[in-house]
């Protein structure tokens, strides 16, 4: 069975090496992935791209625009996801959390989801575990133990490359798995909501009956 990496990332440059760290990974994933004779496939979705859809959806009040609702249908079907942002002002983008406001709230439940940031200083190395870890954790998101973060120094280095390598494996563990019993390669929760893109629409009740005994 093949599965579906979605690798999420939130540069604001061509090119960025906010994307350049998402391909990195996606490609130790795929390596990771082969060497167990399993297949997987992978999404990209540029947050850059959505700026516009964000925006209107933001401001009015949270409709989703055709194409920004594709995308939340495609990152809630999603077996994994691969997040990366930029950092600004010592967390993560601004435009990187947008997009995960945007999405709905049971949209990531369960998901297996590998961190990862870049700067241009080892300094802000924590954003991995002050900043995205706990917003993760807060959609019921299971982030995988291994962050990867990158320094503009760090790229071409052994140490970015054992990183990467190692939580790709843990990636590779979460998401290929045998059989349908396990819900991301982890034990099963029976009280875990499935995955929702929130663009389904409610049913809307019958007007008359919402009144019925109710006087005046």
């Amino acid at each position: 069975m093949t599965r579906t990496i979605v690798v999420l990332t939130a540069g604001l440059t061509v090119p960025s090496s906010t994307r350049m760290l998402g391909d990195q990974i996606a490609d130790a994933v795929q390596a990771a992935v082969r060497g167990r004779g399993e297949a997987v496939r992978f999404e990209y979705v540029e947050v850059r791209e959505l700026a516009q859809d964000l925006a209107s959806f933001m401001t009015s009040g949270g409709v989703a625009t055709p194409r920004l609702a594709g995308v939340r249908e495609q990152v809630s079907a999603a077996d994994g996801v691969v997040a990366v942002t930029p950092v600004f002002s010592a967390s993560f983008s601004g435009l990187f959390k947008m997009f995960l406001d945007a999405l709905d709230q049971d949209a990531l439940n369960a998901m297996p989801v590998l961190i990862a940031a870049t700067a241009g200083s080892a300094r802000h190395s924590l954003v991995l575990d002050h900043a995205m870890r706990p917003l993760f954790s807060h959609l019921r998101a299971v982030v995988l133990p291994t962050g990867v973060f990158a320094a503009t120094e760090d790229f071409g280095g052994t140490g970015l490359e054992d990183r990467i390598r190692r939580a790709a494996a843990e990636l590779a563990n979460a998401v290929v798995v045998s059989g349908n019993d396990h819900v991301a390669g982890f034990a099963p929760d029976p009280s875990t909501r499935r995955r929702t893109s929130g663009n389904e629409l409610a049913p809307v009740g019958d007007f008359a009956d919402l009144l019925r005994g109710h006087a005046g």
